[in-house]
């Protein structure tokens, strides 16, 4: 039996699938499950050596849970495809797989943004469960912001995971967009209800958070637009679930077109020029 399975899910990731799946070569196992990519991340993969699977999208848990019904080893290691492992962290993994006393563990994680990495991250590490004994351990069935539920002993490494999800500002928009939606779309299933003011206070606290409690400002310019897209995506996710709300509630009234003004009435004779 495969001691390690690395399991991601992708669509059109086919600018990082591959040294994604590069960090993950000490696995016994590389599994990808794609919902229907429009590029090359299927082809990568696949040159890459990855057993790859398609299955269609339900949200982040229900996919990454089919991708860990496919995974046969002792241990399973669950990352993203704009993630990878160092040679440091890789060595930490295959080490803690010998631990008979976890049965979990956490990684720090250390993000870029527009390319340059964040340094306040280390002052507070942003911590991620990413290892776990199968069979010990499950997503939430949620369509986004999943985590995994460990029924067991759960510890930590130093190494870092590396991520670089934001490579252009233009990819934080189209980010911040998608999971805006996905997270309304959570909001409204779970029967919450939200305010207009909610979407302005979550937004400000959002900003706050990031740029003053986790110091985002000693990352200067790319720190600001750090914390001022993450209070976008906030805003945005409270925003859409208030008008998915507001429209259930009230039944849409479909506006009219504008009447054609009243044709004046023709003369019942014209007169002729003599």
């Amino acid at each position: 039996m495969p001691n390690i399975s690395a399991i991601v899910i992708t669509k059109n990731e086919a600018r990082n699938i591959g040294a994604c799946l590069d960090s993950l070569a000490f696995c016994d196992e590389r599994i990808v499950v794609d919902c229907g990519s429009a590029d090359a991340t299927v082809a990568i993969a696949r040159d890459r050596g990855a057993r790859v699977a398609f299955h269609e999208w339900q949200g982040f848990g229900p996919q990454k849970n089919f991708a860990l019904s496919l995974a046969t080893g002792a241990w399973v290691l669950s990352i993203d495809a704009d993630e990878w492992i160092t040679p440091d962290l890789a060595a930490a993994i295959m080490a803690a797989t010998e631990d008979e006393e976890a049965d979990a563990w956490e990684f720090p994680r250390y993000s870029s943004f527009c390319g340059r990495p964040m340094r306040h991250q280390k002052l507070r590490p942003d911590y991620v469960l990413r290892l776990f004994r199968r069979g010990k351990a499950e997503f939430d069935n949620v369509i986004v912001h999943e985590r995994v539920r460990c029924d067991g002993v759960v510890k930590r490494l130093r190494q870092p995971l590396m991520h670089h999800p934001v490579l252009k500002l233009e990819d934080a928009l189209s980010r911040m967009d998608r999971y805006s939606s996905a997270s309304a779309e959570k909001i409204v299933s779970s029967g919450r209800r939200v305010s207009f003011l909610t979407g302005i206070g979550h937004g400000l606290y959002s900003f706050f958070r990031i740029y003053i409690l986790r110091a985002a400002f000693i990352d200067g310019a790319e720190g600001f637009l750090l914390a001022v897209a993450n209070a976008e995506g906030s805003y945005y996710r409270y925003m859409k679930a208030w008008l998915a709300n507001r429209q259930r509630a009230e039944p849409s009234q479909q506006l009219l077109p504008p009447r054609p003004a009243a044709r004046q009435a023709a003369p019942e004779s014209v007169p002729r020029d003599r």
